[in-house]
């Protein structure tokens, strides 16, 4: 396969800044799963160290670049007009303790919610459940992380996955930048949607751990060419204004 020749058509905009791959992010995974009504949110690390962030009172299908929040690692609404959820104080702490990461999302997605609420991490059943890799279930629920403590302990026993099912809660997933977030969110929704499909048929055959583990490496490295300029695309066709 030639991948010097281009993947697809160029962006309409050359060069996106944080606050449009935010608001293009929750429109994305909006349509993925990620859809429990003002819940969950995703927060990019700036340069000086704080975090741009979606504003709580706003579905994810509805936010536009504009809309989006700044705040130090206090929580402390430094740029915006929207308030933020509470619940961020869990990606707080995990900017605090996780130098790596750069964009993290939090939300209680369908399917993955389902089975952080049986505690289970899904088998990865075929070639795109894979892609998100190792998935932790991390046993943390003892009421909201509106709490800074319950917020720290989730991040304590979160260790250093990049995926995670907070149990009784919801989902967790980390990234170094955000077209390898999105791989991991949209791959993390398809695989406990359909191991789910999969058990509730009797069970199935997963895929062999030194066929997954490959692929899975491979996406954490290169993450998955021209998915994000797709879906970018398909956003833009949908709404222009996400990026105002």
């Amino acid at each position: 396969m030639d991948l010097s020749r281009p993947l697809g058509p160029p962006l309409p905009v050359a060069d996106l800044d944080d606050r449009q791959r935010l608001a293009l992010l929750c429109r994305m995974l909006r349509r993925e799963g990620y859809d429990d009504h003002l819940a969950g949110h995703v927060t990019a690390l700036q340069p000086d160290r704080t975090l741009l962030v979606n504003p709580f009172g706003i579905p994810w299908d509805e936010v536009r670049a504009s809309d989006v929040v700044r705040i130090d690692l206090e929580g402390n609404v430094v740029e915006g007009e929207y308030a933020v959820n509470p619940g961020v104080r869990l990606h707080l702490a995990l900017h605090e303790a996780r130098s790596d990461v750069h964009w993290a999302l939090h939300n209680h997605s369908r399917w993955g919610t389902i089975w952080a609420d049986v505690h289970r991490a899904p088998p990865a059943y075929d070639q795109s459940s894979v892609y998100c890799g190792e998935i932790a279930v991390v046993d943390e629920y003892a009421g909201t992380v509106n709490d800074p403590g319950s917020a720290r302990g989730a991040v304590e026993k979160l260790k250093d996955a990049n995926v995670a099912l907070l149990a009784n809660h919801g989902v967790l997933v980390l990234g170094p930048d955000v077209p390898q977030l999105l791989v991991r969110a949209v791959s993390l929704e398809w695989r406990c949607r359909n191991a789910w499909h999969v058990e509730t048929l009797g069970g199935g055959v997963p895929v062999r751990p030194e066929v997954a583990k490959p692929l899975a490496d491979a996406l954490s490295v290169a993450g998955f060419p021209g998915l994000w300029e797709a879906m970018v695309r398909s956003e833009l066709r949908a709404d222009p204004a996400v990026l105002d």
